[in-house]
């Protein structure tokens, strides 16, 4: 983790019935009208909710749930979609760009939280870039979850852990379905790197941040045109 800032985490305690059924309701789930998922929103956070139909990645589709290891969150996501119910819905889309040539699913980017936790069916497509520039594919197994550090963690560990650029390339004829758990500070909470990561050898990197706050940065154009939004944003 040191090295690439991710690593693959080996878990076969989910049976193949359950990661079947997961990915086969994903696929109800991106078949709904688009004026169905739009319903999904958030004010004020342009990442969360319903993303897609962009021009620069026009395969790429997500749906996001705010606290989804709150049930209560998860049912009030399903009733805004299904009103009538959906009881078998308990989420990421990358469509087949029938090309051979590869086809940009999403950006190259880091995550601006703290750990992100992804899930994939079989069809590869995620690269992580190494500190050197190289891009790496990733080739989970089924029972496998990449976990990748965010820039949130980076900041209050004061740079010792490395957040990688990623991306998502896709190819054939396949479509491509993810899952991704993005743990992320809560707003009023102050990242603040502690003093034990701080020496001489390790000055300190980032001034103390809202996330919340740096968010909303992060979608200005200032944010957007910046090599790191969190660099412009907080770093000294």
């Amino acid at each position: 983790v040191e090295e690439y800032g991710c690593f693959e985490a080996s878990f076969d305690r989910v049976s193949e019935d359950v990661r079947r059924a997961v990915f086969g309701s994903l696929e109800e789930l991106f078949e709904l009208p688009l004026e169905t998922k739009l319903r999904n929103a958030y004010s004020n956070k342009p990442s969360r909710g319903y993303v897609g139909q962009h021009p620069l990645i026009p395969v790429y589709e997500s749906l996001g749930i705010d606290d989804a290891h709150v049930p209560e969150s998860v049912e009030s996501f399903t009733n805004t979609l299904w009103p009538q119910g959906n009881s078998s819905f308990r989420f990421m889309k990358y469509d087949s760009p029938n090309t051979p040539d590869a086809k940009l699913g999403l950006s190259p980017h880091t995550d601006n939280n703290t750990v992100t936790i992804l899930h994939q069916n079989q069809v590869e497509g995620l690269e992580v870039q190494t500190k050197d520039g190289r891009w790496i594919n990733i080739q989970p197994s089924p029972t496998s979850f990449i976990v990748i550090i965010g820039e949130a963690l980076r900041a209050w560990l004061n740079g010792r852990l490395y957040s990688p650029r990623h991306r998502v390339m896709m190819y054939g004829n396949e479509t491509r379905y993810s899952l991704g758990l993005f743990s992320t500070p809560k707003s009023g909470y102050v990242i603040q790197t502690p003093k034990e990561m701080v020496d001489e050898k390790h000055p300190l990197l980032f001034k103390p941040y809202d996330h919340e706050e740096f968010m909303s940065f992060y979608y200005t154009e200032a944010g957007q045109r910046a090599p790191s939004a969190l660099q412009a944003y907080c770093g000294i």
